[in-house]
């Protein structure tokens, strides 16, 4: 995977070259050239087109590097500051992003080098100069800061990367796992309904019929189960208000949503899809109300009039073990607030 470079830190260092060299020509602190000066803030923002122009065309990285390497030399030339040569701290950083360590130890290696030559050749005797020495001491100081960086950078991405992949697998284990205990259980009920009726065809029609009855009951329950996991692998890419209005109850959104992620998203999708079907098909509701609030944590609250339940006497059957499974996760908890004949409320909070 190609990491390109922090648009932030390129941004930051050509606005400090650019204040460096406008000051140090208004100031009277270098060559006044009113030309030169003309040329150095083209160069500037040149630079900044270069970088908007690779973000948006996410090619050709050598070809973008190269270029700005032409105008790194470009507008040093024309700096009167003497702190242009800081652009050149980019080079091995962009190269370290985009290419690898290897890339970055080289062409900073590279950079260093082409100061101490130039140096050599212009300034004779720098070595014991203090201000030449200093500037070469900086300018290592600051290419290592920038390696550093960019290795933080590279092992931060692949630390998400990870993450996403660990977090869509365990999504994909949980919903394999949910279609295997609901859907299965509702296929054995069929089974079993069917052999009743069977058996019951030629001596009771009532039972025959109230087992067919039974067994049609469970495929609903089936078809249900199955639609509400093709929702949820549905459900990436969108909001989380987007996703929960689909569920087709009364919906509340309080604050304003932000970058939740995909799996905080899915987790919170499927938590409210469990908590509603639960409340209509074992707590005989008739009025469920969703409730989500954005703030420091997300916080997903299901309410419902159903007949209630004991939460400690609960098993996995009613889905709590596995609510609570999937939002750690991604960090959160679980809590339900029940009672026989009083309702459930079940509150998701995720960081």
């Amino acid at each position: 995977m190609v990491t390109r470079i922090v648009p932030w830190v390129s941004g930051a260092v050509y606005g400090i070259v650019l204040l460096a060299g406008v000051y140090s020509a208004v100031a009277g602190l270098g060559p006044a050239n009113g030309v030169r000066l003309a040329g150095f803030v083209a160069g500037i923002g040149a630079l900044f087109a270069l970088d908007a122009v690779e973000r948006r065309v996410a090619r050709w990285p050598a070809a973008f590097l190269a270029a700005r390497l032409v105008l790194f030399f470009a507008v040093a030339a024309l700096d009167g500051s003497g702190l242009a040569r800081a652009l050149f701290v980019l080079v091995p950083f962009a190269a370290y992003l985009t290419f690898g360590r290897p890339a970055g130890l080289v062409l900073g290696g590279l950079c260093l080098a082409v100061l101490v030559g130039g140096f050599a050749v212009w300034v004779p005797g720098w070595y014991r100069d203090t201000e030449s020495v200093s500037d070469v001491l900086m300018f290592a100081t600051g290419l290592v800061l920038a390696l550093a960086m960019a290795d933080v950078a590279v092992r931060e991405r692949r630390a998400a990367s990870r993450v996403a992949e660990l977090s869509a697998a365990a999504e994909r284990n949980r919903l394999a796992r949910d279609i295997h205990d609901s859907l299965g259980h509702h296929l054995t009920a069929v089974s079993i309904q069917l052999e009743k009726a069977a058996a019951f065809a030629g001596r009771d029609s009532g039972v025959a019929g109230q087992a067919l009855a039974d067994a049609r009951r469970s495929v609903g329950y089936a078809l249900e189960d199955v639609r509400t996991s093709v929702g949820t692998l549905r459900g990436g890419g969108r909001s989380l208000a987007a996703v929960l209005g689909e569920l087709g109850v009364p919906l509340d959104v309080h604050g304003e949503e932000p970058d939740l992620g995909p799996a905080t998203v899915t987790t919170l999708h499927r938590a409210a899809q469990e908590a509603v079907t639960n409340a209509r098909r074992h707590g005989r509701a008739d009025h469920v109300r969703v409730s989500v609030t954005f703030g420091a944590a997300t916080r997903l609250v299901v309410t419902d009039n159903g007949r209630g339940f004991d939460p400690g006497a609960a098993r996995s059957g009613y889905g709590l073990l596995g609510l609570r499974e999937r939002a750690a996760l991604v960090g959160g908890t679980v809590s339900v607030d029940s009672e026989p004949g009083a309702g459930t409320r079940v509150t998701v909070t995720v960081p």
